[in-house]
């Protein structure tokens, strides 16, 4: 079985069409191609994992967006997200602690 360079949907061998995505597949290698043979079946799940490491370290979801950006656009869309909500709230939450203390100062 060979997977889709789009959607990593399984394929049958030999198919030159994705029946889930519909985008062409050139050069598709199957899993069980001889030994020393290139298998470019690249897996981007997209995965919710991604989105939670982003959130907690920013930095590594930032990174990963970067790297993946073009191999893995799924997984890097998922990480980067994490990234920016995890920035967001940071935030969020600065300005209320400010305002907060600015507020009890003048009182």
């Amino acid at each position: 079985m060979a997977f889709c360079k789009n959607c990593g949907a399984q394929l049958p061998d030999g198919t030159t069409v994705c029946p889930s995505c519909g985008t062409a597949q050139d050069n598709v290698a199957p899993n069980n191609a001889a030994p020393g043979a290139p298998n470019n079946a690249v897996v981007d799940s997209g995965s919710f994992g991604y989105g939670v490491l982003g959130f907690c370290i920013p930095l590594v979801g930032l990174i990963l967006f970067l790297v993946w950006k073009d191999t893995k656009p799924r997984s890097a869309k998922v990480a980067g997200i994490g990234a920016l909500v995890s920035v967001a709230i940071g935030v969020v939450f600065y300005i209320i602690a400010i305002v907060a203390g600015v507020a009890a100062s003048v009182h």
